[in-house]
């Protein structure tokens, strides 16, 4: 009897290990203040019988769990178990001395079995393209991926998305593989991150297994592969996805890669790869503008069934202007917040919650001129030192003047001194800048939303 509980005792501690890090890859997936709202607080209990007990501080947050992030433990944790489990839940609150004897009896919530994904079905079932919130800096890079998606390897193969952390790449490539199998349930879609194609090969080669390893990456006919940066400095790991690129697209099967920057800016690539990748398109997603930010709350807002007035959805997206992940997960906390203690979501109630939000904002670096010239040459295909040249081109003249215009009402700067920063140019020739743009801006509500854009970028840099 003693050896057993023991046995009992070291595979528990095991498997809270394996607990451990299950909720560490999950933490990678989401806003630092997600994961510590709702899963810094669940706690193992133990595994037993393919049943996995987490203990949590009361009902609302085991049902939040059940409902937004279940079946993602579920997976995880039963790949790295190396069984199917099911959890169930312990409610903190409901275990007093005199019933912690009984806590599986009465505070256990039994959930529905689910079955272990299948290589074909590995896509998460949040990221579809009907869910994805198309705006101006991100319909380009969505349209391909839908294009791809309706006929994979005829058109732009391959397809090479970037843009910054949580701007929405991987759930592009969640949506192919969702699409392309609605439409083409016969082939083969597989979506890898290039963490793991690293960790594969470098296990194929430990165990000599390489050929299935080949077989496996080699053989799909859509390969969808993320974060592909991580690739450089191994080596080895390069070389074998450029012959495993040059199978697939030789082949004329899809292939979509994406990465935090261009192919060109990706430091150390191999120049091979990098025309291999610019063979096809290559697609940015930038930082979402304000209407974008607000649809994308309203629509998180919905798919949980929560009701947020339009003024406190408007305050936060104009708090959060960056990250996809971090303005969604900023509204959960929100409303999390209001739910525990019982209150309305309000306005104040929003600034209490995300002051450290709004104070890191406050500090932030102000605006600079040459912040403002890069953004706006970069935007009229300019090399930001023609902003300060003597052309007088109007392909040069036009966006200097829209970023003297921009300075005057970004900056605390003069005229004379904004005069000085292009190229030594006196305030006249600002101040009849700004008053042309202003007058444009005014009077044309198409470059009115092409400025607005030009700004909301400058404020994100």
């Amino acid at each position: 009897m003693a050896k057993e509980t023991r046995r009992k005792h070291l595979m528990n501690e095991t498997m809270e290990e394996l607990w451990d890090i299950t909720l560490n890859e999950i933490k990678q997936e989401m806003p630092d203040e997600s994961f510590e709202l709702w899963f810094r607080p669940l706690k193992f209990i133990s595994l037993e019988n393919n049943i996995l007990t987490l203990q949590c501080p009361n009902k609302f947050f085991s049902d939040w769990v059940k409902t937004n992030y279940e079946k993602k433990i579920e997976i995880l944790f039963s790949q790295k178990a190396g069984q199917e489990i099911k959890l169930k839940y312990a409610i903190l609150e409901s275990l007093t001395p005199e019933k912690e004897k009984t806590v599986e009896e009465e505070t256990l919530i039994p959930t529905q079995k689910e079955e272990i994904l299948t290589p074909s079905d590995e896509f998460d079932p949040r990221y579809t393209f009907e869910n994805f919130i198309v705006g101006s800096t991100s319909r380009f890079a969505q349209a391909a991926a839908f294009r791809v998606a309706n006929e994979p390897g005829k058109a732009f193969n391959p397809l090479f998305i970037y843009g910054g952390v949580g701007l929405g790449k991987t759930h592009l490539l969640h949506a192919i593989g969702h699409r392309t199998k609605q439409i083409y349930p016969q082939i083969k879609v597989v979506y890898v991150t290039s963490e793991k194609f690293i960790n594969e090969f470098i296990n194929s080669l430990r165990d000599e297994t390489l050929n299935d390893f080949r077989n496996r990456y080699r053989g799909p006919d859509c390969l969808l592969i993320d974060d592909i940066q991580f690739l450089i400095g191994k080596q080895r790991s390069e070389e074998e996805f450029f012959y495993t690129f040059n199978a697939l697209y030789d082949s004329r099967r899809q292939i979509v890669v994406t990465s935090d920057r261009p192919p060109q800016e990706i430091p150390a690539l191999q120049e091979r790869l990098i025309s291999r990748f610019e063979w096809g398109v290559v697609a940015d997603i930038k930082p979402p503008d304000l209407e974008t930010r607000i649809a994308i709350l309203r629509k998180k807002a919905e798919n949980e069934k929560l009701y947020v007035p339009d003024d406190v959805i408007t305050f936060i997206a104009e708090q959060i202007q960056t990250n996809i992940r971090q303005l969604e997960g900023a509204l959960i906390r929100v409303v999390a917040f209001a739910s525990l203690l019982g209150t309305e979501i309000s306005i104040d109630k929003a600034k209490e919650v995300l002051r450290d939000i709004i104070t890191k904002r406050e500090v932030s670096e102000p605006i600079t001129i040459e912040r403002i010239q890069k953004v706006v040459a970069k935007h009229f295909h300019l090399n930001p030192k023609e902003m300060t040249s003597k052309k007088r081109t109007d392909a040069v003249a036009f966006p200097r003047q829209i970023a003297m215009y921009l300075a005057r009402n970004l900056t605390e700067q003069s005229t004379t001194e904004i005069g000085e920063a292009f190229g030594g140019r006196d305030h006249t020739t600002v101040m009849h800048a700004c008053d042309k743009i202003k007058l444009k801006v005014s009077s044309d509500p198409y470059f009115s939303a092409f400025i607005n854009k030009i700004l909301e970028e400058i404020k994100s840099t």
